[in-house]
């Protein structure tokens, strides 16, 4: 354990800067991909999942307008705020869309691009979060642990989204992405709460609360509390 030193606290901030832009770029990319392969799949499920990607954009976003500031401490309440609510969005468009799919049957054709991306997802997403983690647990950021849970849930959707277009091609089983979505959706929701609340790290008092108040590990500890080094 040690207390972080001004300049270990400006290549953290910088980290967390540039670890959202990644997340922002690549989630651009993604969004803009299974749109259209959604589009040509008449995938439900894509399309759903395009939407979600520019949600994601819309939390990195938050992120990079944090740590632009000289004191990104200042900005982690409202920060956490507007990350819970881009959490509440992804829910409302997961659930959306995995209703519509339900009620409507779904007929959407095979999609190797879709599930290509995916893929893609998959490996890309994990990366990011353990990068993030260790970065927000060091630094004490709940808004990049926040960050790095919003980035996760896009994990676990990609995760759903390669089942159900997996078992849709090989089966017909259209409702088992909805399905599984719907369990995400509530996932979102119960995380978008802890984010608004700012609890959204382990063990950790509320955002503003005094420094290392009820937290075990440093990770939502004030600039002065001890952190763990990397």
């Amino acid at each position: 354990m040690s207390i972080l030193t001004p300049g270990r606290r400006a290549v953290l901030s910088r980290r967390s800067l540039w670890l959202a832009y990644a997340t922002a770029g690549y989630n651009l990319v993604e969004g803009v991909v299974a749109l259209a392969a959604g589009a040509a799949a008449s995938s439900s499920a894509l399309v759903g999942f395009g939407l979600d990607s520019f949600v994601e954009v819309s939390s990195a976003g938050v992120l990079i307008w944090q740590f632009r500031s000289p004191v990104p401490e200042a900005r982690e309440r409202l920060a956490l705020r507007l990350i819970g609510l881009s959490f509440f969005a992804l829910a409302a468009w997961v659930t959306v869309d995995a209703g519509r799919s339900l009620l409507a049957g779904g007929d959407a054709g095979a999609s190797p691009v879709g599930i290509g991306l995916a893929v893609a997802s998959l490996i890309v997403m994990p990366l990011l979060v353990r990068a993030k983690r260790r970065t927000g647990r060091e630094l004490g950021s709940a808004t990049v642990m926040a960050d790095s849970t919003q980035t996760m849930l896009c994990t676990y959707l990609s995760a759903v989204l390669l089942a159900g277009l997996v078992l849709n091609a090989l089966w017909g089983w259209s409702w088992a992405d909805p399905v599984a979505a719907l369990v995400i959706a509530g996932v979102a929701v119960k995380e978008g709460l802890a984010a608004w609340r700012g609890e959204h790290c382990d063990d950790c008092a509320p955002a503003g609360a005094p420094a290392g108040a009820g937290c075990a590990d440093g990770c939502c500890a004030g600039p002065e509390a001890p952190a763990a080094e990397a």
